[in-house]
């Protein structure tokens, strides 16, 4: 079994901010599994730190109200490819390519609705079981 991670959730500092989500419920879940660690704004080739986005009207958009959308999707599109074939996916909540159940409503407010973000609906479409680190700490815990 393969299984595709967001990079920030082990501890990488691609977070838009410059940090990381580091969650150790996810880390010793994959102890002991393959798997591949992902970030599309990074092969979308945006810089860290960058500037927030959100999803509006189903288009990725920076705080600016810049349209990234196609950036975005391109960093998808390389994900997709270097990862290669997974069984299942454990993403970044909330995020605008990696949220599972909930995304940012677009207006930069704080508000989430449900949603997923651009990879986790590409993997969703693909049939790939799809995970966030809540679901990881709810499920798996600690072990």
């Amino acid at each position: 079994m393969k299984i595709m991670v967001s990079a920030c959730l082990l501890g990488k500092k691609c977070k838009y901010s410059g940090g990381d989500n580091r969650n150790d419920a996810v880390i010793s879940f994959l102890k002991d599994k393959d798997y591949v660690a992902v970030c599309p704004e990074v092969a979308a080739g945006m810089p860290i730190p960058r500037p927030p986005v959100e999803i509006r009207k189903g288009r990725v958009i920076s705080i600016e109200g810049k349209d990234l959308d196609e950036t975005y999707r391109e960093g998808v599109r390389k994900t997709l490819e270097k990862a290669g074939p997974v069984d299942m996916a454990i993403l970044k909540g909330g995020s605008p390519t990696c949220g599972v159940h909930m995304i940012y409503d677009g207006t930069f407010s704080g508000t989430k609705i449900p949603g997923k973000g651009l990879l986790a609906q590409a993997l969703y479409e693909k049939g790939i079981p799809l995970y966030d680190e809540k679901d990881i700490e709810r499920i798996y815990g600690g072990k």
